[in-house]
């Protein structure tokens, strides 16, 4: 006999080891208990090794057998979705995902992109949330999220990523601001100055921090918002510069005749990815939906 396992054998030793009874796995499984009997005696002797201690009150798995249903359970699960996925494939790409975005992310490109997906795919549903960074790994590790897309500045362990976009930090200022006539800036030649924090807490607000610490500084934030709009607002007001992902601001910053002067500091330009869960655990539609978005990254 062939050591290879079919899948109705693997499916009916996890019966046989989930009823600990020969008899019942038979009747769950629809079959004779004598036939499950010869199919397991047959596959024991072609391994060379019992798989089920037999006793009184019924049968469990050998340490072999346990190996053997640990593997079993996992072939027929990936099996299964594979089966799910091709047929929604066959019936067209359909389904949900939900998407975690911050703040950045979900200011520049992102929505186009999604757009352009779901205008190739009317049966998709996506789903939108804006998020901090550390929310968005705790919910796809914890499988509340399907796809991140975030700054990379970070800890993906036991997650996948994907190159997405970037873009660039500059120093929002008004016109008649001390620094508006340069042309460009270090980060340390701000610190003197008034200043504006954006979202508190986020991985940007963590970086200035950090930034400003190793310059021997503090930012002397006059006030903190939630929102770029806002950032652009107070800026504009002369409460205070503000460092900005330059495309993302770009048209707030052009609406209230704003100064954007871009940071020359190594770490201003910042990268964007992709985040979800080990490809086997995805489902169809999100595979799509993480194709479609390197590939718009890409163009």
């Amino acid at each position: 006999m062939s050591r290879h396992f079919d899948p109705l054998t693997l499916r009916l030793f996890v019966a046989i080891c989930e009823e600990g009874n020969i008899a019942r796995a038979a009747e769950r499984e629809a079959l004779v208990p004598s036939a499950l009997s010869k199919r397991i005696a047959a596959i024991e002797a072609a391994v060379g090794t019992p798989l089920l201690q037999r006793g009184r009150r019924g049968v469990s798995p050998t340490a072999a057998g346990e190996a053997l249903l640990r593997q079993a359970r996992e072939l027929l699960g990936a099996m299964d979705r594979l089966q799910a996925e091709l047929s929604e494939f066959s019936a067209g790409a359909q389904g949900s995902v939900r998407v975690m975005a911050s703040v950045s992310v979900l200011a520049e490109q992102l929505p186009d992109d999604l757009a352009s997906f779901l205008a190739q795919h009317h049966a998709v549903r996506v789903s939108v949330d804006e998020r901090l960074s550390h929310e968005i790994l705790r919910s796809l590790r914890e499988g509340s999220a399907d796809i991140g897309v975030l700054w990379d500045n970070t800890d993906f362990h036991g997650l996948q990523t994907h190159r997405y976009r970037s873009d660039h930090l500059c120093v929002a200022l008004p016109p008649g601001h001390a620094l508006a006539r340069r042309r460009r800036l270090r980060f340390a030649d701000t610190l003197a100055y008034p200043a504006v924090g954006v979202a508190p807490g986020g991985l940007m607000d963590t970086l200035l921090r950090r930034q400003a610490a190793l310059a021997g500084q503090a930012q002397a934030h006059r006030i903190q918002v939630s929102s770029l709009d806002a950032a652009c607002r107070i800026v504009a007001a002369g409460l205070g510069l503000a460092v900005l992902p330059r495309e993302a601001t770009a048209p707030h910053a052009a609406a209230r005749g704003l100064v954007m002067l871009p940071l020359s500091d190594d770490w201003a330009e910042r990268r964007f990815v992709i985040c979800t869960r080990p490809e086997p655990l995805l489902s169809a539609t999100t595979r799509l939906l993480v194709t479609h978005l390197v590939k718009q990254a890409g163009s």
